[in-house]
């Protein structure tokens, strides 16, 4: 059971759903989109969250979009894991989602929710940052499609009462060379101490995302540079792409600094090897 009394809305259509959104807000009933509704049951019953209305979002076709379409691959944000993963249009994504919780939880939760949620290691974001994915957002004002790099910083920035409508990758990204790994305290399915997504560009180059790592997911340029450099020894890409990291090591119950830093490690040593033998 929940402990919060809330409305609960299912619009039919885009405009009617943001146009929602705003008088909700207006008369204070503290208002959020909804699709598969795991981490607001979750927050819900640890009391860490308040909401009068929750806005059910996958009635909204733009957001029920999951083809290839123009060269390109779009998966609208009410897609859920488990779909994501059957259908398989992008492996190494497919290869992400199935490690995000249990296959029951994952018939639930959406790739929207993963992106846009609390939980500080949103797995699903790093197959789209390593392949350069966009983003269409709408709001009140606008329908807007921008390069995820741009809008993802530690999480999506988004505006209140702004949507994730779709994910858009561009179809040459989808049959590259990819590598993930991932690497939990104690189950198969759990959160991760760390998971790495990582694809072999067209020019020979690795383009690779982090999560578990630091308090955020991310991608790093710098890392990149360190890995793909070809001037150095093996050991010294690894250890300048370590020196490189944009923060702190996570340090929590699941596993210190420390340990998270020699997992990292021998982490990427597999990564360089994998990419090498593929060559």
């Amino acid at each position: 059971m929940i402990p919060l009394n809330f409305d609960y809305y299912k619009p039919k259509t885009l405009y009617e759903t943001i146009d929602l959104f705003h008088k909700l807000h207006s008369i204070g009933k503290k208002p959020m989109y909804y699709a598969g509704g795991t981490e607001i049951i979750s927050m819900a019953r640890l009391n860490n969250i308040q909401i009068g209305a929750v806005i059910d979002i996958k009635g909204i076709p733009e957001c029920n979009i999951h083809e290839l379409k123009n060269n390109k691959l779009i998966i609208g944000s009410a897609i859920t894991l488990t779909d994501i993963a059957n259908l398989n249009y992008y492996p190494l994504l497919s290869l992400t989602v199935k490690r995000i919780a249990d296959h029951t939880i994952q018939g639930k939760i959406t790739l929207g929710g993963n992106l846009a949620g609390t939980i500080i290691y949103r797995e699903a974001v790093l197959p789209l940052l390593v392949a350069d994915s966009h983003l269409m957002i709408a709001s009140k004002k606008e329908i807007k499609t921008l390069p995820i790099k741009d809008i993802f910083q530690g999480r999506i920035q988004l505006e209140k009462g702004e949507l994730i409508l779709q994910v858009i990758i561009d179809e040459k990204f989808l049959s590259l060379p990819y590598a993930h790994i991932k690497r939990t305290k104690n189950e198969k399915i759990d959160y991760p101490l760390i998971t790495i997504s990582a694809l072999k560009n067209r020019k020979n180059k690795i383009n690779i995302g982090f999560s578990g790592i630091c308090e955020y997911p991310f991608r790093s340029y710098e890392i990149e540079k360190a890995l793909n450099s070809t001037f150095d020894s093996m050991d010294e890409r690894v250890n300048n792409a370590i020196n490189n990291l944009p923060d702190k090591l996570l340090n929590d119950l699941a596993g210190s600094s420390e340990y998270r830093k020699f997992m990292l490690k021998n982490m990427l040593y597999d990564i360089l090897k994998k990419f090498e033998v593929a060559n």
